[in-house]
Parts: C-alpha cells; sequence; structure tokens
C-alpha cells in the first residue's frame, strides 16, 4: 500500500510517500515547502494569507497524489495552527478547500508520536526525546521503552526568529535573550526539574540541520548523527551574526543549510539550554519522528506504551 503522509508543521509543509507492508515501513520520497506558517500569526491570529499559502501548497501535493492514484492520506497539523485562536476555523477552510481531511495533533499527541517513531529502531531503552518545532519544543523523559513523563513547551526556532532576531543571523545579545527566556519557559517544566541524563536523542529539522553544518564544519563523515555539546555550542558562537563572518562560514551555511540559515541559530540554542539543564555532554540525531510515529501506532497499529503518571502540561 502507498500512503501519503502530510505534516503541516510551523516552519515547513511536508509531503512524504510511505510503501507500507504487514510491518515494514519504507520512505519513498518526500518533497517539502519551507512557509514559516507560525509567522503567519498575528495576535495569536492565522492570516487569511497564511490559510491561502497552506491550500495551494496542500492542492499541489493533492494533484501529485492523484497523478499516482495514492488515494490513502494522511494530513494533519501541529504548533502553528494548532495553537491559533481561530485554530478550528481555519483548519475547517484548508480542509474544504482542498477536499484533504486535516487533524490537529494535540502537544502531548506530537510528544508520544514523536516517541514512537523515534525510538523504533533505537537502540537505547531509556533517555531524553526533544522535537525542537518552529513554534513549540517537545520533550519525553522515557525508560524502558515506555514515557515517564511528556510536555510540549511554547517555545520554537522560528518564533524565537521572529521575536529575537533583527537580521538573518542572531546576534549574541539576541543569543543571550533567547537563553534567557528558553530558560524561563523550561523552569515551567516542574516535572523535569530534576530530570539528569548525559544524551539527547535530537529529532526533526532543527537537528537534521544541525547534524549537517556540524559535520561539514568539523569534517565529519555525512552519515555521523552523534553530536559533542562543546562543539554545538562552537558552531552558535561561530555563526553569530556579529562574529564577524567570512566567506567560508558563509558558504557552509548556503551549502549545509540553505532553507534553515535563519531558524538554525535559534534551534540551536534552545538545544543547548535543555542539554544544559538536563547535564548532557551529547546529542543523537534520528531521522524518524513524528509522521514515522503515526504510521506505526494509528495505521499499523503499534500501541505507545504510556506509565500512568500524570503527564507534564505547559
Amino acid at each position: 500500500m502507498l500512503h501519503g503522509m502530510i505534516d503541516i508543521g510551523s516552519n515547513t509543509i511536508r509531503m512524504a510517500i510511505y510503501e507500507i507492508e504487514e510491518r515494514h515501513v519504507d520512505m519513498l520520497m518526500k518533497k517539502k515547502h519551507t512557509v514559516g506558517l507560525a509567522s503567519y500569526l498575528k495576535d495569536g491570529v492565522m492570516q487569511q494569507s497564511g490559510i491561502d499559502k497552506t491550500v495551494e501548497i496542500l492542492q499541489e501535493f493533492r494533484s501529485f497524489l492523484e497523478s499516482f492514484r495514492i488515494r490513502e492520506i494522511t494530513a494533519f497539523t501541529t504548533a502553528a495552527l494548532r495553537n491559533a485562536r481561530n485554530s478550528r476555523e481555519a483548519v475547517a477552510e484548508i480542509s474544504q478547500r482542498t477536499g484533504i481531511p486535516i487533524q490537529i495533533i494535540s502537544g502531548d499527541e506530537e510528544a508520544e508520536l514523536d516517541f514512537i517513531g523515534a525510538t523504533h529502531d533505537l537502540s537505547e531503552d531509556s533517555g531524553i526525546l526533544v522535537d525542537i518545532g518552529g513554534a513549540s519544543t517537545e520533550i519525553v523523559l522515557f525508560h524502558e521503552r515506555r514515557i515517564e513523563k511528556k510536555t510540549s513547551l511554547p517555545m520554537g526556532s522560528l518564533m524565537f526568529h521572529s521575536e529575537y532576531s533583527s537580521h538573518i543571523l542572531p546576534t549574541s545579545e539576541e543569543c543571550a535573550n533567547m537563553r534567557l527566556e528558553a530558560g524561563r519557559i523550561l523552569e515551567g517544566a516542574h516535572g523535569f526539574r530534576d530530570v539528569l541524563h548525559p544524551q539527547i536523542c535530537g529529532i526533526g529539522g532543527t537537528f537534521k540541520g544541525a547534524a549537517a553544518l556540524y559535520n561539514a564544519v568539523f569534517s565529519m563523515e555525512n552519515a555521523n548523527v552523534l553530536m559533542e555539546l562543546s562543539k554545538m555550542r562552537e558552531l552558535i558562537r561561530k555563526f553569530q551574526w556579529n562574529h564577524g563572518l567570512g566567506t567560508r562560514e558563509i558558504a557552509f551555511l548556503m551549502k549545509n543549510v540553505p532553507e534553515r540559515m535563519h531558524t538554525l541559530l535559534p534551534g540551536l540554542v534552545i538545544a543547548d539550554v535543555l542539554a544544559e539543564k538536563f547535564s548532557c555532554a551529547s546529542i543523537v540525531y534520528s531521522d524518524s519522528g513524528v509522521r514515522e510515529g503515526y504510521i506505526y501506532d494509528r495505521i499499523m497499529g503499534s500501541p505507545v506504551s504510556v506509565i500512568p503518571k500524570e503527564s507534564e502540561g505547559r
């Protein structure tokens, strides 16, 4: 069976095509548009221009799917549309105009699906999972492949860029302001105050971009997914706007993270604050996340195992 999965995120809108046969899942291809949907929120309301842009992209995706007679389609949206004051109205209009039903995934659901997707092929049984999106950050603490705590925090790479950066790349002072705000928001995650672990498992675009830039700057193999925190901090210092970027640094950004130049450093600042809070020395990137988690849990029926404790709210 061929299945189209559309993920309407705060920074990108993605479509992935999967071949699903019994217990085997194979991603065949993916397409994405870097929209920055979170930037279309004004006073908490999703603007008509953001709705129209989403409709335009979903119509393109639907045309592609219909060309190959792919009728099994799942579409969901996360923080940008989820957090809008006119969320239900905006999603209803997009669904009506495109003919594609769209599910609104809650923060708790997103954290659980992230966990299922990322840990499906992960060797570690325990750890901390982090997904830094454009407008929210999901954190999951798991032990023996069971969720112990989870939370969705109102901070993200695009959000921080929009609020704090006056240039494409933030200055050292702007990064410092981001750190303060990330620390303040993290303090509100009461259930994570005493959590310590040597390593974060990072998923999503922020960590994918970080791994690409990390490997280029430090001459690592492209397949490397392990990043030392000390070197991650070096990346933040190296690419700040007022650091005096040279041709080599600009070339690194343009070649390795062309679509994430403006959001990568804000995402790395959030990652650094989390790593410092949890006493992590390294971050490992996993290429699977919410879309794969949705397939395993809701299409293939592999339920998530959650320890029955109160989940961490915002």
